[in-house]
C-alpha cells in the first residue's frame, strides 16, 4: 500500500476540496438510507390504509433531490482535487526527468519515458479523480444501509454482515492478480511506445532501406503481447460481477427464507421485512462499485510503482551545499588530471587529462572517432561529473559552482542541430525569451540567417516544424548560431558544427562561427582545417589521453606526430583554409596522401 499512500499524499495541498466533499457524501449516504427506510410506512400504512400519501410522496422527492445534489457536489469536488493531484504528479515527473543527467537519457529510450508520463499517469488519474470519490461515497452508503439493517433486525443483519468475508476474500485475491497483470501490461505498452517513437523518428531510414515490413512485424508482435495481457485483466475484472451476483443471490434467498418465518410468527411486519430486503438489495449497488474500486486501485498501484521508481531515480547534477555563482569568466578554464568513466567497473573514457585554456582563447580538440572528444567538452557544463581530478573555471571546481550559473555562461552549437516545433523567432530566442524582435533580427543577420528567414511565408513567425525538418542543414545550423549569439555566453562549445554541410553552407556558417567565436573562450571539436588553424591551442586526444598539444603549424612540423597523421588522412577544402581571411574562390577538393603509418 506504500505507493498508494504516497500517491494520496499528493492530495494534502488540496485537502480543502476533499473536506468540502465529505459533507456532501454524508448527505448522499443518509438520503440513500432514507429511501430504503421510507419503504416500511409505504407497506404498513400507505398501501393498506391510504394514510399520509402526500407526505410520503413529498419525502421521496426531497430524498432524491438531496441524493442527486449531494452526488453532484461530491463527484465534482473530488474530481477537481483528483485532477489537481494528477497535474502535480505529472509536472513533478516531467521536471524530475528533465533534471536527470545525460547518462539517464542514454540508458532509457524516449518512448519508455513518454509511457510513464502518459499511460502510467493516465492509470493513476482515473483513481484519484473518480475511484477515491467512489470509495468514500459508496462506503458511507454501505454504512447507512448496514445501520438500517441493524435497526430492523439485529440477528438477521449480523448474519448478513458476517457473510462479508465470503465476498471480500475473493475480491482481494482477484485484485492482486489484476495488479500483477496490469504492471506487465504497462511494461508491454511502454515497449510498444518505444517501438513507435523509434520508427517514427527514424522514418527516413526505415523507408530508405524498405524496412516497413520489418517494423510492422515488430510492432504487431508487441501489440499482440499487449492484447493478450489486457485480455487477462479483462477476464479477471469480468469475473467480479458474476461472483458478486451469485453471493448476493444466496444472501437474498437466505433472507427470504428467514423473513417468511419471522412474519409468520408475528415478530416482523411485512413493511419492516420489505424495508430490510430493500436496504439489502440497495446495498448491492455500492458493494458492487466497491469491488470495481478495488480493481481500479490495484491497477493504479501498479502504475504508481512505476512512476515512483522513476521519481526515486536521481542521476541529476545537483548543487553542492555552499555552491557559488559564476559571474563571467576572468582567468580561464583548466582540466586537472581529469578521469572519467560512464559506469563503475568499465574502461575509463578519459585518463589524466590536463591542460589550460586562458580566457579569450580557442582550443581545438581533435582525434579519431571514439577518442573521448565530446565526453571531454561535456564535462565543462557538467552534463557529466568527473570521476577523478577536476575541471576548474576561474580556479574554482565546477562542482563548487551552481549548475544554473555555470550553464548560463556556456553556449553550445552541435552537429546535431536541435530546433523545436515553434516559430523562427521563438527558436532563436530560446535562451532569452524576453528578447525583442530587433535583437532577434540583429543576431540573425550576424549568423547569415536573416536572408532566408525573410523569404519564408511568415518570416520570423514561420513555424519550422519538429527539429526544423523544413529547413536545410545549413539553415538549421545558422539558426542555432543565432541562438548562441543572442545568449552571448563567455564560454562556447562547438561540437563538429560544420561537418555535415555543403561548401556554400559551410562558408556562411564558418563566417557566422567566426563572429560567434570573437572574444570568447571556446572549445571546438572539428575536422575542418579552417577551424583548427584559427585555434590558439590544438589538443590531440587518443585513447582518452592528451598525446599532443600545440598550434597547428607546430604540430604539423613534427615528424611522425599523431596530428600529422590525422592531417594526412583528412579531406580539406583549399579555399576553406582561407575563410578566416574573407576570401572566396573556386573550391577544389585536395586529399592529402596518407602516410604509411596512417
Amino acid at each position: 500500500m506504500t505507493p498508494l499512500l504516497r500517491l494520496l499524499s499528493y492530495a494534502i495541498p488540496h485537502r480543502a476540496r476533499v473536506l468540502a466533499a465529505l459533507p456532501a457524501m454524508v448527505f448522499y449516504a443518509v438520503a440513500s438510507g432514507g429511501l430504503a427506510l421510507i419503504i416500511q410506512p409505504i407497506f404498513d400504512q400507505v398501501l393498506p390504509q391510504g394514510d399520509q400519501v402526500g407526505l410520503v410522496c413529498g419525502a421521496i422527492v426531497v430524498l432524491y433531490l438531496i441524493k442527486g445534489a449531494a452526488s453532484y457536489f461530491s463527484v465534482y469536488l473530488m474530481a477537481d482535487a483528483g485532477q489537481r493531484v494528477v497535474h502535480d504528479l505529472r509536472t513533478d515527473l516531467f521536471s524530475h526527468v528533465l533534471d536527470q543527467s545525460h547518462s539517464f537519457f542514454g540508458e532509457r529510450a524516449t518512448g519508455r519515458l513518454l509511457s510513464r508520463l502518459t499511460s502510467d499517469v493516465g492509470r493513476v488519474q482515473q483513481v484519484v479523480s473518480e475511484t477515491c470519490g467512489d470509495l468514500l461515497r459508496e462506503s458511507l452508503a454501505v454504512l447507512a444501509f448496514a445501520g438500517l439493517l441493524l435497526y430492523h433486525d439485529v440477528r438477521l443483519a449480523l448474519v448478513c454482515i458476517t457473510g462479508a468475508p465470503l465476498v471480500i476474500y475473493p475480491l482481494v485475491r482477484l485484485g492482486q492478480r489484476v495488479r500483477r497483470t496490469t504492471r506487465r501490461g504497462q511494461e508491454q505498452l511502454e515497449h510498444l511506445s518505444h517501438l513507435a517513437v523509434e520508427a517514427f523518428t527514424g522514418h527516413r531510414i526505415v523507408q530508405a532501406f524498405q524496412a516497413e515490413g520489418y517494423e510492422r512485424g515488430k510492432f504487431a508482435q508487441a501489440s499482440e503481447g499487449l492484447y493478450r495481457t489486457n485480455m487477462k485483466v479483462t477476464s479477471t475484472l469480468s469475473a467480479m460481477p458474476p461472483l458478486m451476483e451469485l453471493l448476493g443471490g444466496i444472501g437474498v434467498a437466505g433472507v427470504l427464507w428467514y423473513g417468511s418465518r419471522e412474519i409468520a410468527v408475528g415478530d416482523l411486519s411485512p413493511g419492516q421485512f420489505v424495508s430490510f430486503l430493500a436496504a439489502l438489495l440497495l446495498m448491492y449497488g455500492p458493494v458492487k462499485k466497491l469491488s470495481r474500486v478495488n480493481a481500479n486501485i490495484q491497477q493504479a498501484i501498479a502504475a504508481a510503482e512505476r512512476i515512483f521508481e522513476t521519481l526515486d531515480t536521481n542521476t541529476g547534477i545537483v548543487n553542492r551545499r555552499g555552491a557559488t555563482k559564476l559571474r563571467g569568466l576572468e582567468s580561464g578554464i583548466e582540466f586537472r588530471e581529469v578521469q572519467f568513466q560512464y559506469q563503475t567497473g568499465t574502461e575509463p573514457v578519459l585518463c589524466g587529462v590536463s591542460f589550460k585554456v586562458p580566457v579569450g582563447q580557442i582550443v581545438a580538440v581533435v582525434g579519431l572517432s571514439g577518442a573521448g572528444k565530446t565526453t571531454l567538452v561535456n564535462l565543462v557544463p557538467r552534463f557529466y561529473d568527473v570521476t577523478g581530478g577536476s575541471v576548474l573555471v576561474d580556479e574554482v571546481d565546477v562542482r563548487d559552482l551552481t549548475v544554473e550559473s555555470l550553464r548560463h555562461s556556456i553556449g553550445i552549437v552541435t552537429q546535431d542541430t536541435i530546433l523545436f516545433n515553434a516559430t523562427v523567432a521563438e527558436n532563436i530566442a530560446y535562451a532569452a525569451p524576453d528578447a525583442t524582435r530587433e535583437e532577434v533580427e540583429a543576431v540573425a543577420r550576424l549568423a547569415h540567417a536573416h536572408e532566408f528567414v525573410v523569404e519564408m511565408v511568415d518570416g520570423y513567425d514561420t513555424v519550422i516544424g519538429e527539429r526544423g525538418q523544413g529547413l536545410s542543414g545549413g539553415q538549421r545550423q545558422r539558426l542555432t548560431i543565432a541562438r548562441a549569439l543572442l545568449k552571448n555566453p563567455p564560454i562556447l562549445i562547438l561540437d563538429e558544427a560544420t561537418s555535415a554541410l555543403d561548401a556554400e553552407s559551410e562558408f556562411l556558417v564558418q563566417d557566422a562561427l567566426q563572429r560567434l567565436l570573437s572574444n570568447r573562450t571556446a572549445f571546438v571539436i572539428a575536422h575542418r582545417l579552417s577551424t583548427i588553424r584559427r585555434a590558439d591551442l590544438v589538443i590531440v586526444i587518443e585513447g582518452g589521453r592528451v598525446v599532443e598539444r600545440g598550434q597547428h603549424a607546430e604540430l604539423l612540423s613534427r615528424e611522425d606526430s599523431v596530428y600529422s597523421k590525422l592531417y594526412a588522412t583528412q579531406v580539406f577544402d583549399s579555399e576553406a583554409d582561407s575563410f578566416g581571411d574573407g576570401r572566396i574562390g573556386n573550391r577544389k577538393a585536395v586529399r592529402m596522401r596518407p602516410s604509411k603509418e596512417g
